[in-house]
């Protein structure tokens, strides 16, 4: 997969000092966040990747630690709000876990989980990110 065009320079800079050992799996999962929604945009938050949409961060990856996996926190910005009753999306997801209805998390411990789950990932980034 071709990396997308609006891979941030900072975020590229902040990954290339960390030497983490999943970094080919990061900027594959980076790719594949970006390709998923052309509106997306990338920055650093929380200590590692984060996408926001319309200036609302939706999307953040936890990089460290543990180092044995990288985990999408799929989620609606960092002020509290008022829980959906249902689930944020409606999705037969095998990959994400529900911590709350309006936060979700994705944990891959492999190129091998990212490369099985693009497709899904994918289409449940487009779900998040059409939801307000």
């Amino acid at each position: 997969m071709a990396l997308h065009a609006a891979l941030n320079n900072e975020v590229s800079l902040f990954l290339a000092d960390l030497a983490h050992p999943f970094i080919k799996e990061i900027e594959v999962l980076r790719s594949v966040i970006l390709n998923a929604d052309s509106r997306l945009d990338e920055n650093i938050k929380w200590n590692g990747p984060n996408y926001s949409f319309k200036d609302e961060d939706r999307i953040t990856m936890r990089i460290l630690p543990p180092k044995q996996q990288i985990q999408l926190i799929f989620h609606r910005g960092s002020k509290k709000q008022a829980q959906p009753e249902n689930k944020l999306i409606k999705s037969g997801s095998t990959i994400l876990t529900w911590k709350e209805n309006d936060r979700a998390i994705a944990t891959f411990r492999s190129m091998q989980d990212i490369q099985n789950s693009k497709t899904e990932l994918s289409e449940v980034i487009k779900d998040w990110i059409s939801v307000k």
